[in-house]
């Protein structure tokens, strides 16, 4: 001091010294804001000296005592400080003077006397904290005589609380001295040994506390936590007892916790590094700490309760608004709940030094989940996984190098956690971390990315670079990356607010496992996560709170903004969310196209759980997939169904999923699902599935693949190549193409069993069998169009795989096989014509040459295998190669579409010359249309070129199609095959094969094939369709109505025009009414001449008819159905007779009128097929029955007709006198003829029979005994009739009068449903026998028929004439064995009207004349007469087919096709009461016949009179 102040100073004090001194103390108090006791260098000043020395000179009176005091005055107001620094110097002079004697009391005077000042501007607060209480007594600060006293008790009261300390023996010093010596500042060189001997002498030196001194270490250690490396070695050398050390960090935290107090986080550091250098267990310090367990249970529980409370609220719908509430408001109070919780305190303590056992442990005994919801705790393990995982990532994890990164803080300490170096370390070291971190992760986003980043790049070192990859075995991370996936990113994922990044990042690790893999992954992310967490049920509930406020505003108009919101929605939880869309699309599916629209803002990894969802969805067991009726598929499924179509068109979902669900369903024999595939592909690939198509469609379908997109369909479906694509790859990848085709295929062979045996209704049977049809035709359609025909050979097992080894059907099997076929036939084809050294320059035929020689070679595998398939009776009517033919051919192959070619070309240069017009914007769009025209073009030279080489193929074929080895059958069973095997199979199974069966059918008729009658095909085909109407599906009867429209379409073309006739059908081996053994050619007598084919058309055009009314009349939904379907397709064609017309009306309106109010889809079609009947008629496309063919009665000349009525009118005995006669000549001749008939086999179309010898010798035997008994009774049977002969006229005369109508009320009143009458076929055949035409072949009389006799029975009637030939025989073929009374009774079935007005004209006149015994004994004798009359013809019908073998074989007849005798048709003439069958049923004037019937009764009684 004396170097700095010298003593003039205070010798001039009031002169100079003053301001001396205040120039010495102002540099040192300039700094406000630093403290005047230290310098800029961190050195003590010298300003408590200055003011030291001031003070005790002013003691000492070298200076007054007032200039002290106005100098520390002016010092004060120089600097904050400065009171404090007064005050403590104050208080050592306080102790100084306080010693001194009385003799100098002086001092303390002026001691007393500076502090009385000093109160004037320093604090009273500050003097009474720092001065004694005598010197403030003294002084007179404090005035309160009682403040001692009151301080003397308080003082007393610690001491005596401080039972502890020995506070008479130790002494603050060496505790002062221990804290000095703990808290000092340690060097490298300070050793734990050299402190613990220093803390050992202070205690003896002191004799301290033990107790308090280890208190004393721990607070140290807890204010100095880096200085471990000295303070554990010093603790475990000082106390190795954790319970004691427990104990005394148990009460630090009670003594905090009770004085409300807030534990700091260095006391958890210190317990935190106590448990990692194991000084003390966990156990021990475990259960000191608060709350208990159950507290943090209760809390945890109560929490989740609150949530799902939460969640209850949010689904309230309110109904009255005033009641109608916000949602309900949650209190943050997880902040609440984590504090002075000294457990979790701990934990994070434990993470952040990097004790990560002891931390797991701590965990674990905490409620799941409970402590890492806590953030700091989080945190802190997020922090320690940073540190972990940081070498692998410096090598694996960088995105860039360029990208500057900060380094991570390294740890402090003895112990540090060990970092990972490879792969295994990681999945050993931190996966347990993030498993334990699970959804916490949220709160640290870059270690969310780094793990991603790791995870992908542990799978690159594994190989998995794509989905296909299998599995590595071994120690491998593959399966605990996903544990990873589920546990933690998708959790943390779903915190997050609109994070797309982070989700494209995770789709990145996603997409390297397959869709089986991460489909469950999705699943628990969306069911069961959720639950887990309250705040993610909070949040869960809040997003769908707004995705309900979305979907109702979404539309057309404002798919953007609803789609970005969508798309911010679904970025981090899209799994309930697009579980409540497809709710909403389920319901409405108006909503698809805008929702579908509006996804186009969604991530990958949404799009991905999008594919899951639509899936779940359509899985779903609880939902009935069939509506209530059981009719139809569920809407909801179609609605789906429609949505997966359009998204995944639209967007890049993986549909591996999707597609083997569909296989599964199949698999288990449900094909509802089947509807799905169907609308992806329809969708995806632009392949349709459309059913009714135009005539101008299916020819254009008969063309090449161009004509096929531009005119085959009815829409232009564009923008499908990607999509097509991604399909196709999609079944490559899982090797599903073959798979579906193959399940589909067994699936539609066993559906409508399957169905049937669960009593599904039938009109569901019906459309999941043709929806399945349908998608195997649309699948197998879009495999031959995208997959090359490599790739389809390669992928599709053989045809003799498919037949024999996956039992596929015959049709399915060749219509996936054809592509195969056309393939090999073309490749085999360039093998041979390039063998040939000059095949350039081969001419056309010999191209067709080799072509077939390919052909040959290819397909006799095929044909060997067909042969298999079949026993071998039915290789005896066709053969193997016909049946390969038919099935591997197609329309291509048959018709080129030339006007629809033209038509698209022409339309196509159109718009080539308009966009030429336009300008040049439009000039790449004309040279495009330029360009499809050329390729038009070439099309069509193409298939021209194909075609004729088809068509010699087929001219070399036809000769071994149908075998010749009984003549019978190849014209009976060969059509019977060639129908089972061939027409029906295939005519239902596609619109464009319904074409082709009618086109090969005339194509095997013009090319003369040998052995085929195409007149009996077709007369096989129309007669009865009822059979075939019944058992189609829906779609099935539309195509086999276009399967009959256009083989309708070829007879009316050849019925229009004669010319066109005798150019395609006269001289056709088709034609020929008579076959011959031997292979000769028939000559024009064989053939069936025009206008005995428009009489077949005619009974064609009745039989469909009959077909029809039987379908309509019978109730069945599924009759009724098909044969509407039917009606509307053929209408074109049929029916085009007015009667006809007029009669199927009737009927279809008596449908209508019952199916109004019942089945509406009946209704529906029969209001349609009724417009269009109405419109065919005033349209004038009806004609009479005289313009449709030339009636039997016109053609006879008039003598037949006078004989007729000069037959009514004569004698009855006179007629039978005559007809005896004329019965008798014939019989010689016919003796004559049959034992010269050579071997003839007839086709009779009208169905009579030749084969009756067993019965003809019966009758013969009968007739012989009964003609001996009638000449007995003749002469009675004389007298009684002239008796009654009057009465007996006068009935015939009103029987005539009935019977005399016009022929249009009785084919009305035989068909009218008046008594509801409904008619068998054998009813309906019998009548259409009687009237003049055929039925349909039964089984019992297909073999023999005859072409001789069609609808009107004048086929051949131009040669040699036998009057009664055909009637008799149709006599014996329909009435042996049956009396006259069961004839009348089967034609009162037929003619309801006509019996009961014939019954009620009949019983009142016999009840008026109350018959006799002699009238009832003359009824008797006439029924016994018609039955005599019956037997004498059986027995003059034998001997007349004798004589006429007879006369055949001595007469030289023409020879037809086979060399056979030619059997002369002849000419038929009404005899007696039969009505012949050559009669149409439609003639008019003919009412004269009525009175036939009587005429007979007449003859026989007059026959028997006699």
């Amino acid at each position: 001091m004396a170097g700095v102040l010298n003593t003039e100073i205070w010798k001039n004090w009031e002169k100079s010294g003053k301001q001396e001194f205040i120039k010495f103390c102002i540099p040192l108090l300039k700094d406000e804001s630093k403290s005047p006791l230290f310098n800029k260098h961190g050195k003590t000043t010298n300003i408590i000296s200055y003011i030291n020395e001031l003070i005790d000179k002013g003691i000492q009176g070298i200076i007054k005592t007032d200039q002290v005091s106005a100098t520390l005055r002016e010092l004060v107001a120089l600097h904050p400080d400065i009171p404090s620094i007064i005050l403590d110097v104050l208080n050592l002079a306080d102790a100084v003077t306080s010693q001194i004697d009385h003799e100098e009391s002086r001092e303390r005077s002026n001691f007393c006397t500076i502090v009385k000042d000093c109160e004037k501007f320093l604090s009273d607060k500050l003097l009474k904290e720092r001065l004694e209480i005598d010197t403030l007594q003294e002084v007179g600060v404090l005035k309160n005589g009682t403040f001692y006293s009151k301080f003397i008790k308080v003082k007393t009261k610690l001491y005596y609380k401080q039972r502890k300390f020995n506070l008479f023996r130790e002494e603050c010093e060496g505790f002062s001295k221990l804290v000095t010596e703990l808290n000092s500042e340690f060097t490298e060189n300070t050793n734990s040994k050299d402190l613990i001997g220093i803390v050992q002498s202070l205690i003896g030196c002191f004799n301290l506390d033990p107790n308090r001194v280890l208190d004393i270490i721990l607070e140290s250690f807890e204010n100095k936590p880096k200085d471990s490396k000295i303070f554990i070695p010093l603790i475990n050398s000082y106390m190795n007892d954790s319970r004691i050390i427990s104990e005394v960090l148990s009460t630090k935290f009670g003594f905090l916790r009770n004085n409300e107090q807030e534990i700091p986080q260095s006391l958890y550091i210190l317990t935190a590094q106590l448990l990692q250098h194991k000084i003390i267990q966990l156990d021990d310090i475990y259960y000191w700490l608060l709350p208990e367990d159950k507290t943090m249970i209760a809390d945890s529980e109560k929490s989740l309760k609150d949530a799902k409370e939460y969640v209850r609220k949010l689904q309230i719908i309110s109904l009255n608004n005033k009641e109608k509430e916000d949602a309900p408001e949650e209190n943050d109070n997880d902040s609440d709940s984590y504090e002075g919780n000294q457990k979790l305190g701990l934990c994070e303590a434990l993470l952040l030094i990097g004790d990560w056992e002891n931390a797991q442990t701590l965990i674990k005994r905490l409620p799941e989940r409970y402590s890492v919801n806590y953030e700091p705790i989080a945190s802190a393990l997020c922090g320690l996984l940073h540190y972990i995982i940081e070498p692998l990532y410096s090598e694996y994890g960088i995105v860039s190098s360029k990208i500057p990164r900060t380094p991570l803080a390294p740890y402090e300490g003895n112990i540090k956690p060990p970092q990972a170096h490879t792969f295994l370390e990681l999945k050993d070291i931190a996966l347990p971390m993030f498993f334990m971190l699970g959804a916490s992760l949220r709160y640290d986003t870059i270690l969310l990315c780094k793990v991603v980043r790791l995870a992908k790049a542990a799978l690159s070192a594994c190989g998995i670079d794509n989905p296909k990859c299998s599995a590595p075995s071994g120690n491998s991370i593959y399966y605990d990356i996903l544990s990873l996936i589920d546990i933690t990113i998708l959790p943390s994922l779903s915190y997050l607010d609109c994070n797309c990044c982070i989700a494209e990042d995770i789709w990145t690790l996603l997409k390297l496992y397959p869709y089986q893999i991460r489909y469950c992954l999705y699943s628990r992310w969306k069911n069961e996560t959720y639950s887990l967490y309250p705040d993610l049920l909070r949040k869960r509930a809040d997003s769908e709170k707004q995705i309900k406020n979305i979907m109702k505003r979404v539309s057309k108009e404002n798919v953007k903004p609803v789609g970005r919101l969508i798309g911010k929605l679904t970025h981090c939880s899209p799994g309930f969310l697009f579980d409540y869309v497809l709710l909403q699309i389920q319901v409405y599916n108006n909503l698809i196209a805008p929702v579908v629209d509006s996804l186009k803002y969604l991530t990958n990894l949404s799009y991905d759980v999008l594919g899951f969802c639509l899936i779940e969805s359509l899985a779903n067991a609880e939902k009935k997939r069939v509506k209530h009726d059981s009719t139809s598929i569920s809407s909801w499924l179609q609605s789906l169904s429609s949505f997966s179509g359009a998204v995944y068109k639209k967007y890049s979902i993986e549909l591996s999923g999707l597609l083997q669900f569909v296989a599964n369903q199949l698999k288990a024999q449900k094909s509802l699902d089947l509807l799905i595939l169907k609308e992806v592909v329809q969708k995806m690939a632009g392949v349709d599935a459309a059913e009714d198509l135009t005539m101008d469609q299916l020819n254009a379908l008969a063309g090449g693949e161009l004509l096929k997109s531009e005119a085959g369909y009815f829409s232009q479906i564009r923008n499908t190549k990607k999509s097509s694509l991604r399909l196709k790859e999609a079944m490559a990848e899982n090797d599903l193409a073959v798979a579906l085709c193959l399940l589909m295929a067994q699936q539609n062979y066993c559906v409508v069993y399957r169905e049937t045996q669960k009593n599904s209704h039938l009109k569901l049977v019906g459309k999941l069998s043709d929806q399945c049809q349908d998608t195997l035709v649309q699948f197998g359609t879009f495999l031959g169009s995208t997959m090359s025909v490599d790739e389809y050979v390669n992928k599709l097992p053989s045809i003799q795989s498919m037949l024999t080894d996956y039992h596929i059907p015959l049709e399915v099997a060749f219509f996936l096989a054809r592509p195969m076929f056309n393939h090999a036939i073309n490749q085999k084809y360039d093998q041979i014509r390039k063998l040939d050294p000059g095949y350039k320059k081969m001419s056309s035929s010999i191209k067709n040459q080799k072509y077939c020689e390919a052909v040959t070679e290819v397909m006799e595998p095929v044909c060997s295998s067909l042969t298999l398939l079949h026993p071998p009776r039915v290789w005896e009517d066709v053969s193997a190669q016909f049946l390969a033919t038919f099935w591997s051919l197609t329309m291509y192959d048959l018709y080129i579409p030339e006007e629809v070619y033209q038509q698209v070309i022409n339309k196509t240069k159109m718009q080539a010359q308009a966009c030429m017009e336009s300008g040049a914007k439009s000039k790449k769009e004309q040279e495009r249309y330029q360009t499809l025209a050329e390729k038009l073009q070439d099309e069509k030279k193409k298939q021209t070129e194909h075609v004729e080489k088809i068509f010699y193929r087929l001219k070399q074929e036809k000769d071994n199609w149908f075998l010749s080895k009984s003549v019978k059958t190849a014209k009976n069973e060969t059509i019977t095959r060639f129908l089972q095997l061939c027409i029906f199979p295939r005519c239902t199974f596609t619109q464009i094969d319904a074409v082709y069966c009618a086109k090969f059918v005339h194509t095997i008729h013009l090319l003369k094939t040998p052995n085929f009658s195409t007149l009996l095909f077709y007369d096989r085909l129309f007669c009865d369709v009822t059979y075939s109407i019944t058992s189609c599906t829906e779609n099935e009867a539309m195509r086999y109505g276009r399967f009959l429209f256009a083989m309708l379409e070829t007879v009316m073309r050849w019925h229009r025009s004669k010319e066109v006739f005798e150019k395609e059908c006269a001289n056709y081996p088709g034609f020929v009414t008579k076959y011959r053994k031997n292979n000769q050619h028939a000559d024009n007598l064989d053939n069936v001449d025009y206008e005995n084919y428009r009489h077949v058309c005619h009974k064609w055009h009745y039989k469909l008819a009959k077909a029809m009314v039987t379908c309509l009349e019978s109730k069945e939904y599924v009759q009724i159905r098909n044969s509407l379907i039917i009606l509307i397709k053929i209408i074109p064609h049929f029916p085009v007779l007015i009667k006809l017309s007029q009669f199927i009306e009737k009927r279809i309106e008596k449908v209508r009128d019952e199916e109004k109010n019942n089945r509406q889809d009946l209704f529906t079609l029969s209001s349609s097929y009724l417009g269009l009947l109405k419109q065919k008629n005033s349209s004038g496309q009806m004609m009479k029955e005289a313009d449709f063919h030339v009636p039997l009665d016109k053609e006879k000349g008039g003598k037949g007709h006078e004989s007729r009525i000069e037959g009514a009118n004569k004698h009855n005995g006179e007629v039978k006198d005559d007809s005896s006669k004329e019965k008798k000549s014939r019989q010689s001749s016919d003796d004559t003829r049959s034992s010269s008939k050579p071997q003839i086999i007839s086709v009779d179309i009208t169905g009579s029979s030749n084969n009756k010898t067993e019965k003809q010798i019966e009758e013969q035997g009968k007739e012989k005994r009964r003609s001996e008994r009638n000449e007995e009774k003749e002469r009675e049977k004389e007298k009684r009739r002239e008796r009654r002969e009057e009465k007996a006229n006068a009935k015939d005369e009103k029987y005539e009068k009935q019977y005399s109508r016009s022929q249009d009320e009785r084919y009305i009143e035989k068909l009218s449903p008046k008594d509801e009458s409904r008619y068998t076929n054998e009813q309906m055949d019998r009548y259409y026998d009687d009237r003049g035409g055929g039925h349909y072949y039964r089984s019992d009389i297909r073999d023999d028929r005859d072409l001789l006799a069609s609808g009107n029975g004048s086929i051949g009637r131009s040669q040699e004439a036998e009057p009664d030939r055909d009637s008799k025989r149709r006599k014996v073929d329909s009435s042996s064995k049956n009396s006259k009374h069961e004839e009348r009774k089967s034609n009162s079935d037929l003619f309801p009207e006509k019996t009961e007005k014939r019954e009620r004209s009949t019983k009142p006149k016999d009840k008026r004349d109350k018959m006799s015994e002699e009238e009832k004994e003359m009824r008797k004798e006439r029924k016994l007469g018609r039955k005599r009359d019956r037997l004498d013809e059986v027995q003059l019908e034998m001997k007349r087919r004798r004589e006429e073998d007879k006369a055949s074989k001595m007469v030289s007849p023409n020879r037809g096709a086979n060399g056979e005798m030619v059997e002369p048709s002849p000419i038929h003439i009404r005899e007696k009461h039969h009505r012949t069958r050559e009669i149409s049923p439609y003639q008019r004037d003919r009412s004269h016949e009525r009175s036939e019937p009587r005429d007979k009764h007449r003859r026989s009684s007059e026959n028997k009179r006699r």
